[in-house]
C-alpha cells in the first residue's frame, strides 16, 4: 500500500547511467482509463445503493448489516480517492496533487483495507456467536457502534505512519514524486518491516481468524438435524437455510477479496527484496494490472449481494427501478419492511440437547 516512482537510472553497455522513463501511449493510457472508470463508477454506485438500502429499511438495520454499511463505507472511501489518483499517479509517473494530498493518499488505503477487513471480520465473529453461543447476549446498537469506531481508530493509527513520513520529491529528470520517506531507513529496512506488518494485519490474520470461524458455523449449520414435529421442522430448515444462505454469501466477500489482493501483496514484497524489478520494460502494465485487481474488490460485494441475498437483491430492485426492463414488486417492498411471521415451538416439544443447537441456528 504505497506510492511507487517507476522511472529509475539504467545502465548502457557503456557503462554509462541514463533515465529510463515509463511512458504510456495515448491510446493505452485511453484503455486504462475506461476500465479504471468503469470500476470506479461501478464501486461508488453499488456501495452507495447498499449502505441507501440498509439505512433507509428498518429490517435491514441489524448488527450484521451495520459492519456490512462500515465495509461499504471504506469500499467507497477506497473507490472515490485512492482508486483515481493513484490511476492517475500509476499511469503519467507524476504527481499532480501537493504534499497534503501526497498525505492523504498515503493513508487511504491502509485505513480502507484494515477497516474492510475487520468488518469482515466483525460479520463472521458476530454470526459465530449467534450460531455457536445464542444464549449469551447478542451486540447492542451501542456496542457495535463502539465496535466500529475501534476498527477507525486502529486503522488510522496502522496507517499514520505513511502519512507522516510521506514526503515529495523532485527527481533528476524533474518529475514530481510522492513517496514515503522512512528516517533512518539503510537498506529499505523499515519499509519491508512495515509492510510485513500491515500484510499480516490486514491480511493474513484477519483471513485465517474467518477460515476457522466459518469453518465451525458450517459444520454447525450443515451437521446437524431438526427433532420435533413436521411443522416445526420446516419452520427451523427454513430459518436455517436462510442463514446458510447468508453464510455463503459472507464467505464468496471473503475468497473475492483475498484473491484480488493477493497479487498486489506479492508484487510489493517482491519489490522490496529486487527492486530491479521495477525497471523492467512492461512493469508499469503489470502495475496497473495489478492494481486495477486489487480495487476492483470495492465493486463486487454489492454484486455478491445482489446476486445471492434476497432482500439486498429486492432493494436493488427499488433503488433501481426508473432503468428500463428492471421492475420493482409490492413484494420486494414487502422483503424489506416486514419480517416474516413467528412460529412458536410447540409446548409438548421435547427439550433436548438437539432442541438448544437448533434453536441456535435460528436465532
Amino acid at each position: 500500500c504505497k506510492n511507487i516512482s517507476l522511472d529509475d537510472s539504467l545502465t548502457d553497455d557503456d557503462n554509462e547511467t541514463t533515465v529510463f522513463m515509463f511512458t504510456l501511449p495515448g491510446w493505452q493510457i485511453a484503455l486504462w482509463t475506461m476500465v479504471y472508470s468503469f470500476v470506479v463508477i461501478a464501486s461508488i454506485v453499488g456501495n452507495v445503493t447498499v449502505i441507501w438500502i440498509i439505512l433507509a429499511h428498518k429490517r435491514m438495520r441489524t448488527v450484521t448489516n451495520y459492519f456490512i454499511v462500515n465495509l461499504a463505507l471504506s469500499d467507497l472511501l477506497m473507490a472515490a480517492f485512492n482508486t483515481v489518483f493513484n490511476f492517475i499517479y500509476a499511469s503519467h509517473n507524476v504527481w499532480y496533487f501537493g504534499k497534503e494530498f501526497c498525505r492523504f493518499q498515503n493513508i487511504v488505503p491502509v485505513t480502507a483495507v484494515f477497516v474492510s477487513i475487520y468488518s469482515m471480520t466483525a460479520v463472521a465473529a458476530d454470526r459465530y456467536m449467534a450460531i455457536i453461543y445464542p444464549f449469551k447476549p447478542k451486540l447492542s446498537a451501542t456496542n457495535t457502534k463502539v465496535i466500529v469506531g475501534i476498527i477507525w481508530l486502529v486503522a488510522f493509527g496502522l496507517a499514520f505512519p505513511q502519512c507522516f513520513y510521506a514526503e515529495i520529491i523532485v527527481s533528476d529528470d524533474g518529475m514530481t514524486k510522492c513517496t514515503v520517506d522512512w528516517p533512518g531507513d539503510i537498506g529499505g529496512k523499515h519499509q519491508l518491516t512495515y509492510h510485513i506488518a500491515v500484510i499480516v494485519l490486514i491480511y493474513l490474520m484477519p483471513l485465517m481468524v474467518m477460515f476457522v470461524t466459518y469453518s465451525i458455523i458450517g459444520i454447525t449449520l450443515w451437521g446437524n438435524t431438526f427433532p420435533g414435529d413436521e411443522a416445526n421442522r420446516a419452520y427451523y430448515q427454513h430459518r436455517v437455510t436462510a442463514k446458510k444462505k447468508f453464510v455463503r454469501t459472507m464467505v464468496v466477500v471473503v475468497i473475492t477479496f483475498a484473491i484480488c489482493w493477493f497479487p498486489y501483496h506479492v508484487y510489493f514484497i517482491l519489490g522490496s527484496f529486487r527492486e530491479d524489478i521495477y525497471n523492467q520494460k512492461y512493469i508499469q502494465q503489470v502495475y496497473l494490472a495489478v492494481f486495477l485487481l486489487a480495487m476492483s474488490s470495492t465493486m463486487y460485494n454489492p454484486i455478491i449481494y445482489c446476486c445471492l441475498n434476497q432482500r439486498f437483491r429486492s432493494g436493488f430492485r427499488i433503488a433501481f427501478q426508473w432503468c428500463p426492463y428492471i421492475k420493482a414488486t409490492e413484494r420486494d417492498s414487502l422483503k424489506l419492511t416486514y419480517p416474516p411471521p413467528f412460529q412458536k415451538i410447540h409446548k409438548n416439544q421435547p427439550t433436548t440437547k438437539s432442541n438448544s443447537i437448533y434453536c441456535s441456528l435460528i436465532k
